[in-house]
């Protein structure tokens, strides 16, 4: 294949991700490429956020994409990958027998990473690009089936990281406790005392598909979606069924499910925080899991 190649697999609760990128010539705009994206929405939260466990057959389908992931990186002849599980593999019992029997039948041994890890691997790259060029003050927002990270980045400085388990699949499924909702409306409040004007910056695929309905002319590295436009999409499709919105606003099926209740959550930090707009940048969870095996990146 000629360059380097790097991977990431993310293991979400909604969704797996396989990432490869290639690395570029020195002095090139961007150090790394993408060349494959691959998705498939396993919905591992739909077992771990109401059973506690990955399902039998859900863990047979994980090893099979396991296989699939193994054999697309052997074509691209990747150099270096790194897996990386969350929400979903963490509070499940099972989790960790399940990454021991992937290990075995694949040879990619996964790891399942904490919030506070989940968090830095996200706003990495935007640290390094985006916040070091100012001294505001920024509160990164990352909304995923089973949890919520938040980071407060000042200058190229991580100041704050915390974990709420409030994610998409976990409302769908009525897992979301009353104190934790409590707790994540009590901790957006005391950063907005505690630091002024927060500037939010949300991630995630969600956010990406809303950018796309609200602001469908931004198409750069970092976008903006007006938090007007956010309450007006979600507005309009909170009057369709899932169904709908797949052919309405042409949405996958997992998709079309959770994208009301992660809007929802966006627009709670927005209100909390009285930000009027969020900085939407391209690269998510999988880009920070490649990132960080590339040996140019710092």
């Amino acid at each position: 294949m000629g360059k380097s190649h790097y991977a990431g697999i993310d293991i979400g609760s909604n969704a797996v991700r396989l990432l490869i990128k290639c690395l570029n010539e020195p002095g090139s705009a961007e150090p790394l490429s993408k060349v494959q994206l691959v998705r498939v929405p396993l919905r591992l939260g739909e077992d771990a956020f109401v059973d506690g466990r990955i399902s039998k057959k859900k863990g047979k389908q994980l090893v099979s994409l396991m296989k699939a992931y193994r054999e697309l990186m052997e074509i691209y002849e990747v150099s270096a990958f790194r897996a990386c599980a969350t929400s979903a593999m963490r509070d499940a019992e099972n989790g960790a027998e399940l990454v021991e029997k992937i290990y075995e039948k694949t040879d990619i041994r996964i790891e399942i990473i904490d919030g506070k890890e989940e968090a830095r691997l996200i706003s990495a790259d935007l640290i390094r690009s985006l916040a070091t060029q100012t001294e505001d003050t920024f509160l990164y927002v990352d909304v995923g089936g089973g949890s919520t990270e938040l980071n407060l980045v000042r200058g190229a400085e991580l100041i704050e990281s915390r974990s709420f388990d409030i994610g998409t699949i976990r409302q769908l499924s009525g897992k979301v406790r009353d104190e934790e909702r409590n707790s994540f409306g009590d901790y957006v409040c005391t950063l907005r005392s505690t630091y002024g004007t927060l500037r939010l910056v949300g991630t995630g695929g969600n956010i990406n598909k809303l950018l796309r309905l609200g602001a469908p002319s931004e198409r750069a590295n970092v976008n903006s979606l007006p938090v007007e436009s956010l309450q007006r999409v979600a507005d309009e499709l909170r009057q369709y069924t899932p169904e709908q919105r797949m052919q309405l606003f042409r949405l996958k099926p997992d998709r079309a499910e959770v994208i009301v209740p992660a809007a929802d959550i966006f627009l709670l930090v927005a209100s909390i925080t009285e930000a009027t707009e969020i900085i939407v940048p391209t690269k998510g969870l999988a880009d920070g899991i490649v990132d960080s095996i590339c040996p140019i990146l710092p």
